[in-house]
């Protein structure tokens, strides 16, 4: 078996349409389905819940997560990842 090298953005271009959580530096988390990305970064989540310290916030249609502006890192998990029970 070989592994395959692969950057982040193979990575995220592969779960686009998939549930995913998007974690910031300031604890917030974004949980949806992944929409598209660019090269800055720059983040579009559909069916977008927020989170923040583990409780329900809000909830949005689309969000828009800013990659590049250097005040926060974003994390994205495939939902399967830190919820095996949500996978299909």
């Amino acid at each position: 078996m070989s592994l395959r090298k692969q950057t982040p953005s193979d990575f995220l271009k592969q779960i686009i349409g998939r549930p995913v959580v998007v974690k910031l530096n300031s604890g917030v988390d974004y949980r949806g389905v992944l929409a598209c990305l660019d090269g800055y970064m720059n983040i579009a989540v559909e069916q977008t819940e927020e989170y923040v310290n583990g409780q329900l916030k809000n909830k949005y249609g689309d969000a828009f997560l800013r990659g590049n502006n250097g005040m926060c890192c974003l994390y994205v998990f495939p939902v399967p990842v830190l919820f095996p029970e949500l996978s299909s």
